[in-house]
């Protein structure tokens, strides 16, 4: 989430950002790494959790229902100058679709399934769009780098900033489980495998 909020696109107090799969185990870290950058946050995620997404300090909850009409009407029509899909392919159209003209659509994961081939013309047609699919490792240049995350996520963490919420732990041998239960859709934070 550090990477995706302070380099991949780097956030600031004028911005509007999307996060898909808000309340989920990622989403609960950009949540709060885009408000500690002192931006606005609309969030998707099911009415089951809502009340996680409001305490993470989202401005907006919406279901995935419309999204990018609601993400307009927020805006006043502008749409964000940022989404942070983690989802993929059942909300590609609908992350397009919420970006203000020369937005960026930052697809980190496949939840539902990869993000199709998208041509081109389609990101000229909705607002010279920018889009990306980046990894940690390129972001993990040299150790200089990797010691500014760590040291700046650490930082967050020892002053209050940033919670890491541990939904459920399971041993290594319940590993199936573990999968199963991420798979569910039903996680409400990090789930954790011990060893």
């Amino acid at each position: 989430a550090h990477y995706l909020t302070r380099s991949t696109y780097k956030l600031g107090p004028d911005d509007w950002c999307l996060i898909h799969a808000c309340a989920g185990g990622t989403g609960q870290s950009l949540v709060q790494m885009a408000k500690i950058c002192g931006s606005k946050v609309i969030g998707t995620c099911s009415s089951t959790k809502v009340d996680i997404a409001r305490s993470l300090g989202v401005d907006y909850c919406i279901d995935y229902s419309d999204t990018a009409t609601k993400v307009k009407e927020i805006t006043d029509g502008k749409g964000v100058q940022v989404v942070y899909d983690g989802v993929g392919a059942s909300t590609w159209e609908m992350t397009l679709d919420s970006l203000c003209p020369r937005g960026l659509a930052v697809f980190f994961g496949n939840a539902s399934g990869p993000v199709p081939s998208i041509d081109p013309l389609i990101l000229n047609s909705k607002g010279s769009l920018y889009m990306t699919r980046p990894k940690l490792y390129d972001y993990l240049a040299d150790r200089k780098e990797l010691m500014w995350r760590v040291n700046q996520v650490m930082d967050w963490m020892e002053t209050g900033k940033l919670h890491v919420n541990i939904d459920k732990t399971f041993k290594l041998e319940d590993a199936a489980q573990a999968h199963e239960y991420i798979e569910s859709g039903l996680t409400r934070g990090k789930v954790i495998i011990t060893i």
